[in-house]
């Protein structure tokens, strides 16, 4: 198996090949609507929101010291990752520079509905920052089994992925179903033999494409380059059902009572979004 990469796919096309039978994919040019595209740069953050603070394992970095952070990453010396920006709460100034979210192929999106705004169920808006070396701490399914939309608008990321058929491969962590034990980095096949027989699929996000990784399919990333992008999630009736299993066993984390409350407010969430395909 191979990963697609698509130019100008109708969204008919993209939903009967791609997003019903859950293959993940690259559109080539999806972002050409965002006014993002071909701006977001270290040196344009710098000059623009050097002053923006976020918060990495406890502690708080600039913008500014994030982008010096990132160019001056290697391989054998990453920096930290992901330095994660809010775009709704730290920088809502780029917000219309992402316009239309949904690139014209997320739709619908229940996330965007006044129901699914509240409740933090998984779903930010966020700039993700990486330098070369730095990969995801692990192999891992998203939270609500919501679909992800990655858009990388500066340098390039790999990323790898696996087929829905193989998560029994993968030794997801007892107690957190939505975590491999494996480092697919530096696998330990003493530890973990099956994984032997599992089959990553490796392939190369660059500057102005976006992945599409449907819900439920086991991924990773890492940055090959000074890494910017933009990543949401969706929501609809097609990754519904799962999700509410997700919200009951994820908030009953929090107690019987929060896991209730919260179920029960994203089933009238979804009850108020039925409408939408």
């Amino acid at each position: 198996m191979e990963i697609q990469k698509v130019g100008d796919i109708s969204y008919e096309d993209f939903m009967e090949q791609y997003y019903k039978p859950g293959i993940p994919v690259v559109f080539k040019d999806a972002a050409k609507v965002w006014k993002a595209k071909g701006l977001f740069s270290p040196a344009w953050f710098r000059a623009n929101y050097g002053d923006k603070v976020t918060e990495h394992d406890g502690k708080k970095y600039t913008m500014r010291q994030v982008m010096d952070l990132v160019e001056a990453s290697t391989e054998s010396k990453p920096a930290p990752y992901p330095f994660l920006f809010s775009i709704p709460d730290i920088i809502p100034e780029v917000w219309p520079m992402v316009q239309p979210l949904n690139l014209n192929y997320a739709k619908p999106n229940w996330l965007e509905n006044k129901w699914f705004q509240r409740g933090y169920w998984g779903s930010a808006t966020e700039i993700f920052v990486g330098g070369p070396g730095g990969r995801f701490p692990y192999l891992h399914l998203d939270f609500y089994h919501l679909n992800a939309w990655i858009t990388q608008l500066y340098g390039e990321k790999q990323f790898t992925v696996f087929p829905k058929d193989q998560e029994h491969l993968l030794y997801p962590k007892p107690g957190d179903a939505w975590r491999s034990e494996v480092n697919i980095f530096e696998p330990d096949y003493e530890k973990h033999p099956l994984y032997r027989n599992a089959t990553p699929i490796q392939f190369t996000v660059k500057a102005g494409e976006t992945l599409f990784i449907p819900a439920g399919t086991w991924h990773s990333a890492y940055s090959l380059t000074p890494t910017i992008s933009v990543a949401f999630d969706q929501l609809n009736s097609r990754n519904y059902k799962d999700f509410m299993k997700d919200v009951w066993v994820l908030k009953k984390r929090e107690g019987f009572a929060k896991a209730m409350g919260m179920y029960l407010y994203a089933k009238l969430g979804g009850q108020m979004c039925k409408g939408s395909r």
